[in-house]
């Protein structure tokens, strides 16, 4: 009578393992217009992550948002800021601030699910250079998009 027991225990915790890896597999990333039509899918591999990288408009330097895909909830995790120039800082009990390895820093353990599963933003031109960046890809919505607002939001492949 043991063995059966355990044999439902195992195949048990395999499924769950399988339905828990599953999420970050199935997603992509939905870049859409302000009518909804779709402009571009980027698939996400198991871990989800991808980030938003721009120029910042005033100083021209590196700014990033990342996000992870969890359970189909999109997640703001991190971000990068070159320095504190206009519009930039961390926020006194939002995340961890620590240096990055070229300078700037980086703050971490945000982990903010986004309002509405999504982000829209207006696109800058080829200056700001607004790009999502996913598993060494590059995808540049200032290239298609520039002055247009568009929305990323997760989808299930």
């Amino acid at each position: 009578m043991i063995a059966p027991r355990k044999g439902r225990l195992l195949a048990g915790a395999a499924l769950a393992a399988a339905i828990c890896a599953t999420p970050g597999m199935a997603e992509v990333l939905e870049i859409g217009d302000a009518n909804g039509a779709t402009l571009k899918t980027v698939a996400l591999d198991a871990s989800g992550e991808w980030c938003l990288h721009w120029n910042h408009s005033v100083t021209g330097g590196p700014v990033a948002d990342c996000f992870e895909i969890r359970s189909g909830a999109m997640v703001l995790t991190r971000s990068y800021m070159h320095d504190y120039a206009a519009g930039l800082g961390d926020m006194p009990g939002r995340g961890v601030q620590r240096p990055a390895e070229r300078g700037g820093y980086w703050i971490e353990q945000i982990d903010e699910a986004l309002p509405g599963n999504a982000l829209s933003l207006r696109v800058g031109n080829s200056r700001v250079r607004h790009r999502v960046v996913h598993a060494g890809r590059e995808i540049d919505l200032s290239a298609f998009a520039a002055g247009q607002r568009v929305t990323l939001r997760p989808r299930a492949q």
